[in-house]
């Protein structure tokens, strides 16, 4: 079961990324859209770039190869990396790594995590990849910020 979780853990990596500099935000300014700012807590050092990546809110497409919303890849930077997105108020989910060696892939070790992860709302992932309603998020008219601990295997 847990090599299934890293091997699905690595779809949301291994999708076309979308670069953006640290002060880019994923999506479009206007028309509704509210600013959601993500950052990255406890990284274990500063080296390479956090790719955030957010999903809609319809479970089948949390982590799923080219389902996503939006990604940005910022530098890694202690103590917080953050980054953003234009959205429109609802609900979401996001997923991020520490892409220690900028190679944009999820790196693993045979099933196990090399680099760091973690998902919105601090969800759990003991035993596998949390729920999607762990995940899921309200993202309110004046925007919100989600703050989320990067976790290393």
């Amino acid at each position: 079961m847990i090599r299934n979780v890293f091997f699905v853990l690595g779809a949301f990596a291994a999708a076309a990324p979308l670069p953006a500099l640290a002060q880019e935000c994923g999506g479009v300014a206007g028309n509704g859209a509210v600013k959601l700012t993500v950052q990255a807590t406890d990284l274990r050092n500063g080296k390479g770039e956090v790719a955030f990546t957010v999903y809609p809110d319809d479970k089948p497409r949390f982590l799923a190869k080219g389902r996503k919303l939006y990604r940005t890849r910022v530098p890694a930077r202690l103590p917080v990396t953050s980054s953003c997105f234009w959205l429109k108020p609802g609900h979401y989910a996001i997923a991020q790594y520490h892409d220690e060696n900028a190679d944009h892939k999820f790196n693993r070790t045979l099933w196990m995590p090399k680099e760091g992860f973690g998902f919105s709302n601090d969800a759990p992932t003991s035993v596998g990849l949390p729920s999607f309603e762990s995940v899921r998020f309200p993202v309110p008219a004046a925007g919100a910020t989600m703050r989320m601990k990067m976790r290393y295997q």
